[in-house]
């Protein structure tokens, strides 16, 4: 974002003179978590107006039949909005905030920092079975993002502030300040050092202040813990762990799955068309699906199931118990189809709601399963197994389970369940980490070998682009060329010991020649018009393709053919070389920039 005003030149002369980099920063981050608290008090009044309207004033008595039109409506207003004003595709919050740090540098698009806010809203307020979170960190994340280019910071700081947004937002939701400095950490692999950690508490601290002043006590989920936890209870927690994780790779597979249906699909109308109805008819037979769902979930936490799922169209007998509990596992189960529906469809959203919101019912089912079997001497906590589900879905799907902790913990407003928090979470973070070594939000980067990562190595890689470690001052031989040729066209002329050979017409790489292949032939002339170059050419070790190849599969490359120069190729075609030396320098300044 180049600075065109001569007055902001001048502010930036003057702050570079008087302010330094550090305290600057913890400046810009109290505005980006000021902002993003902004951000999440729109996007929630916004939603909730929407369904105000919706709910209260315009279908009164026959709003059961509209849960089916809603959605499609929503859906259709989005496209059009993304269409036609917009005009840029607004992708998924967190994964295109996790592209932007692991693949743009941590730049964003100024289009972006409005393009939740005007879609995300219709899309949940209408009914599409998603959250808001996710895009409110997409929201907080672009203002950072294009605050940070305006001040000309660099990577590392874009990449702190985009963290800082996070927190801001996050506590600005939840109003749980700890646990959105953990989620900011967790989830896109800040490190958690002094430099790193005021500049989230100021955010965190500004965003919270700024849920207080518009929306006063109010939480989502209120909620104050009356039955502690007792050892008696360790075993059911287990369970609830290995549950927890079993749901979370159910979670994962059927978003993915439907993920990549809809991506078959290249017309937008017709995904749309797929998908609004496939929402439509979700909703209209089981209503809990429709919006986030936080209602349900208090209405659970309350104690009060059959409030949740009074508006079964089926008219079931919820004084039965398990009528009870099969209606709740259906939640369960459905949950994350519609919200896969919503994405597929065109909606924007988040997925962190639908998360805590199979959590919860989850924990809540199980507790209510082992209450009703009469297997038990005293019941156990429906309300807290519950809030225990929450986190365990949460530490399975985002593979986070210390936000998961901290944010039922600090919602809750006591630390009465920490233990059965920590056993839950861990037990589900660590089954569902061995089957499905990625988040949902990192999946696809995950795959490609794209995301930064805690593991310092493995982010500097990342970071390093293939382009800057190119050499390209390698003189070529045709495959048609004569030892005579070779001799006086490329050893004469060139400094280095290695010379790719081509085809002549295609440029296509076939092979490469070292100085020591001809080394004991290259002076006898009586062979310089008998032998061609496709006759000593010999294969590369390894070629590295420029399109797919990563920076840490080239460094394997290197590590396993012991080579120290590697040709590049670019659909077939020969671009250059990379040799270690080069890139072994190219990787120490990025790791001290990274970690500067």
């Amino acid at each position: 974002m180049p600075v065109k005003h001569p007055l902001f030149k001048r502010i930036l002369i003057w702050r570079a003179k008087h302010i330094s980099h550090k305290h600057f920063v913890y400046i810009l981050s109290i505005l980006v978590g000021f902002m993003s608290g902004i951000g999440a008090v729109i996007l929630k009044n916004a939603t909730h107006f929407i369904q105000y309207l919706l709910e209260i004033n315009l279908v009164k008595n026959w709003h059961q039949a509209f849960y089916f039109v809603f959605p499609i409506i929503g859906l259709v207003l989005v496209y059009l909005i993304i269409t036609y004003v917009i005009r840029q595709k607004v992708s998924h919050g967190i994964p295109s905030t996790l592209y932007a740090i692991s693949k743009r540098k941590g730049i964003m698009k100024r289009y972006q920092m409005l393009g939740s806010i005007l879609t995300a809203p219709i899309t949940v307020g209408f009914g599409g079975s998603v959250g808001l979170e996710g895009p409110t960190v997409a929201t907080g994340a672009a203002i950072s993002s294009n605050i940070s280019r305006m001040f000309r910071m660099n990577q590392k700081t874009k990449t702190l502030l985009i963290g800082c947004a996070a927190a801001g937002a996050m506590s600005s939701i939840f109003k749980a300040p700890i646990a959105a400095i953990i989620f900011a950490v967790e989830v896109f692999s800040l490190d958690l050092t002094i430099v790193s950690m005021l500049p989230l508490l100021l955010a965190s601290l500004s965003g919270i202040f700024t849920s207080y002043f518009f929306f006063g006590d109010d939480i989502l989920l209120p909620f104050s813990i009356e039955e502690g936890f007792t050892l008696t209870d360790i075993p059911f927690y287990i369970i609830l762990g290995v549950c927890s994780a079993l749901v979370s790779i159910y979670f994962t597979e059927v978003y993915e799955r439907i993920q990549n249906v809809f991506a078959r699909i290249k017309s937008p109308i017709k995904r749309l068309a797929l998908g609004g109805v496939a929402i439509g008819v979700l909703i209209y037979f089981i209503p809990p699906l429709y919006g986030e769902g936080f209602d349900v979930l208090n209405a659970l936490i309350a104690g009060n199931p059959e409030k949740a799922i009074t508006n079964n169209i089926f008219n079931f007998n919820l004084s039965n118990s398990w009528i009870v509990i099969g209606l709740l596992a259906g939640l369960v189960l459905f949950k994350v189809i519609a919200s896969a529906l919503t994405f597929g469809a065109g909606g924007v959203g988040g997925i962190f709601a639908p998360t805590l919101f199979m959590g919860g019912i989850m924990g809540n089912c199980l507790a209510k399963i082992a209450n009703t079997s009469g297997i038990l001497n005293s019941p156990i906590s429906e309300s807290n197994f519950t809030l225990v589900g929450m986190a365990g879905l949460l530490a399975g799907v985002l593979h986070a389970p210390l936000t998961a902790i901290f944010l039922i913990a600090e919602l809750t407003s006591g630390y009465e369940l920490f233990v059965p928090l920590m056993l839950t979470a861990a037990i589900s973070f660590g089954i569902t980490k061995y089957f499905v070594p990625h988040s949902v939000y990192a999946m696809e980067l995950g795959r490609k070998g794209e995301l930064i990562t805690h593991d310092k190595d493995h982010a500097v890689l990342t970071l390093m682009e293939i382009e800057k470690v190119i050499e390209t001052n390698f003189v070529t031989i045709s495959t048609k060329m004569t030892l005579g040729e070779i001799v006086h066209q490329a050893v004469v002329k060139s400094n280095r010991n290695i010379f790719p050979v081509i085809d002549e017409d295609s440029k296509a790489l076939k092979g490469i020649i070292l100085l020591d292949d001809i080394r004991s032939i290259m002076f006898d002339q009586s062979l310089y018009n008998t032998i061609l170059a496709s006759e000593v050419m010999q294969k590369p070790p390894e070629i590295i393709n420029f399109t797919t190849d990563k920076m840490t599969g080239i460094m394997k490359k290197f590590q396993d053919s012991g080579a120290w120069n590697l040709p590049v190729v670019k659909d077939g075609v020969y671009v250059g070389f990379i040799s270690k030396s080069k890139l072994l320098t190219a990787y120490r300044q990025q790791l001290i920039a990274y970690t500067k």
